[in-house]
């Protein structure tokens, strides 16, 4: 406490004794739950990316709050992969995950051409990091922060330092104190009063509240200046001040003397403060801001290596069930193109379960038709379930109608019903089996159509999509056009009960067809004895016209070549991204002080036109492509 008085960091109020602390203190102030800078008001329209962004500062603040750099950040809901970014840009290593494939592709496209200022690391660094400053690359050894420094009562009273800069001062204190009250005692009564006028003079002008404490030291002189009602342990009638009642500045009508024994007792007394506030300072303890790591100039960064995966659960039928286990060791992968893996039926799965998941997706798409690209949409003039039934037809098809055009009539309404309708499993892909079937099942019943829907496809189910690119012969010569249709995720009866509002029957955009990548498949034309695919856009199936219609390159989100696939896992050799204004924005950031990054290796990744590649031992190319909507469809072709 003694050191505390000294510093002059008490203060009092009534009875109770106060700790004083300055704004130089510590002039941060801690966050409240009640965050008014983060409100998504703020966003630019250009930033936005997707209708339910979280603004990056949300994520930003929580992050912070709870991790540390290093540490492993899971999304489950990665929408436009705000909290990926975030992730990248704070040093924390990151998973997310979402149901749509929109969401994946926009948020992919985003941290690909995300760049990000180089922070500095607490580990040493070595080659280029030691070079630039910056430290270990490892983010986990922690961030060097700005500090500020957090003065307490405890680090003013645990202050030893403090000792003897006050025996040193308060000698010279103690003088200068004597002199200005020898100076004090000359002072007439006259000159007592003329002050006391002034301040009475501004207590009628301005108010009570106006007159601060130091007009009172400065006009009302000792012992005047004293409350006679307070218990004092000092003597109240001393003439004099007191140390803690020495004013501060003086006033034109005090005598010169007066004026300069205070003004020199200020200049001691400042001189000792300065001393105490600086030792003060320099043992206080530093707080990091943690939102304030320090910067690498010259050096700009980007994304980390990550990778784009989808779990596709094993093959099931809709009356299957799947036994889940850990134990024994991991099945080997198969090489080559191997026979779907069969799940046998499990007879305790109740039946009403699946009959309940058919019902619900008969009806939503019963009520909201099949839409195509470019908005194009197929409503039924006649759709009945098959699934209740138990026909022939039925152990095939869930479904069998007839559509028009919407807005359109049907020229034909009693006619047989020329489209069937699949539903793929509840949980897990639409196979190729499971499309072969289909098509067979829609020769043998004539249809026109078959539409096959569901939550996922694999890539071999969407490879014999883009090998009958004009359909499958069928009875009398006519085509079978079959259609992969996309389910909107949140329709599927395990949503229920985790979100705010299901979707209704009719809500648009539940059954969406995709469109085919269109690619070519030559000898190089940069290095002889390889390969090269030219990605040219994606076919697009026109139901009004019955006709595919190209689109160009530039409708193409991103794609990705693998160039000796397996039939089974696609895996990414090559990757594209034909928006090149996200590559421009990169390539601009990363052109730095030692020249221009080289212009043809940056114009490769928006590119159409593969690098060159040989010929893999399976002798087979595959080339998924990310649609306008957001969904993968791959093209499958043999060398």
């Amino acid at each position: 406490m003694r050191r505390v008085q000294a510093a002059e960091r008490l203060q009092w109020k009534g009875e109770v004794i106060l700790f004083r602390r300055y704004r130089d203190d510590f002039w941060l102030s801690d966050l409240s739950t009640l965050w008014t800078d983060t409100q998504s008001g703020g966003f630019r329209q250009s930033d936005k990316l997707y209708v339910v962004q979280t603004p990056a500062k949300v994520i930003e603040r929580c992050m912070l709050m709870t991790t540390d750099p290093g540490d492993l950040v899971f999304d489950p809901t990665c929408g436009s992969g705000t909290t990926a970014y975030v992730a990248e840009q704070w040093g924390r290593r990151w998973i997310t995950t979402d149901t749509s494939r929109v969401a994946v592709a926009i948020a992919r496209q985003r941290l690909l051409t995300a760049k990000f200022e180089q922070y500095k690391t607490k580990a040493p660094g070595t080659g280029h990091q030691a070079l630039g400053g910056g430290g270990s690359a490892n983010p986990g050894a922690g961030f060097n922060y700005k500090t500020v420094p957090h003065v307490t009562l405890k680090s003013i009273a645990q202050n030893v330092a403090l000792d003897p800069i006050v025996a040193k001062h308060e000698p010279k204190l103690d003088a200068a104190l004597k002199t200005a009250n020898a100076e004090l005692a000359k002072v007439k009564p006259e000159l007592r009063t003329k002050l006391a006028v002034k301040l009475a003079a501004k207590e009628k002008a301005e108010g009570k509240r106006a007159v601060t404490d130091a007009d009172r030291r400065r006009w009302v002189l000792p012992p005047e200046n004293r409350d006679k009602s307070a218990k004092l342990t000092v003597d109240a009638k001393f003439s004099g001040w007191y140390h803690w009642e020495v004013p501060f500045d003086t006033d034109p009508d005090w005598p010169k003397a007066l004026a300069e024994a205070v003004t020199a007792y200020r200049a001691a007394w400042r001189a000792k403060m300065d001393e105490v506030n600086a030792c003060i300072a320099a043992s206080a303890e530093q707080e990091e801001l943690v939102d304030q790591p320090e910067v690498v100039r010259g050096i700009t960064r980007v994304s980390g290596p990550f990778t784009v995966e989808a779990v596709q659960p094993p093959e099931m039928s809709l009356g299957d069930a799947m036994d889940i286990g850990f134990e024994g060791e991991p099945d080997a992968l198969e090489t080559g193109f191997s026979a779907p893996r069969e799940v046998s039926r499990v007879n305790e799965l109740e039946v009403h379960n699946v009959a309940a998941y058919l019902d619900q997706m008969f009806r939503f798409i019963k009520a909201d038709g099949v839409r195509f690209l470019n908005n194009r949409q197929m409503a039924w003039s006649r759709l009945e379930p098959l699934f209740e039934q138990g026909s022939a037809r039925g152990a095939s098809f869930h479904a069998e109608g007839r559509w028009t055009p919407v807005g359109e009539k049907d020229s034909d309404p009693d006619a047989g019903c020329n489209v069937g309708v699949v539903f793929g499993p509840q949980y897990g892909p639409v196979t190729a089996k499971m499309v072969e079937e289909s098509i067979r099942a829609g020769n043998r019943a004539g249809y026109d159509a078959v539409v096959v829907a569901g939550f996922s496809f694999d890539g071999a189910a969407t490879g014999i999509i883009s090998e009958n690119e004009e359909g499958v012969p069928g009875k009398g010569g006519r085509m079978l056009r079959v259609h992969l249709a996309h389910i909107r995720p949140d329709i599927n009866p395990g949503m229920n009960g985790l979100l705010k509002e299901s979707p209704k029957p009719g809500a648009g955009q539940l059954f969406t067809v995709f469109g085919q990548p269109r690619i070519t498949l030559r000898k190089s034309k940069a290095e002889e004895g390889l390969l090269e695919v030219e990605m040219e856009g994606v076919d697009v199936y026109d139901p009004v016209r019955d006709k595919h219609e190209p689109t160009d390159a530039s409708k193409v989100a991103a794609w990705f070549l693998d160039s000796d696939y397996d039939g089974r896992t696609f895996c990414i050799t090559q990757a594209f991204f034909p928006d090149r204004g996200a590559w421009e924005k990169l390539a601009k950031a990363l052109n730095g002080k030692d020249g221009p990054i080289d212009a043809e290796r940056f114009e490769a990744f928006s590119g159409t036109v593969s690098l060159p590649f040989p010929a893999g031992k399976n002798k087979c190319v595959a080339v998924k492509v990310i649609d306008p909507r957001g969904n993968e469809v791959m093209a499958v072709e043999r060398v």
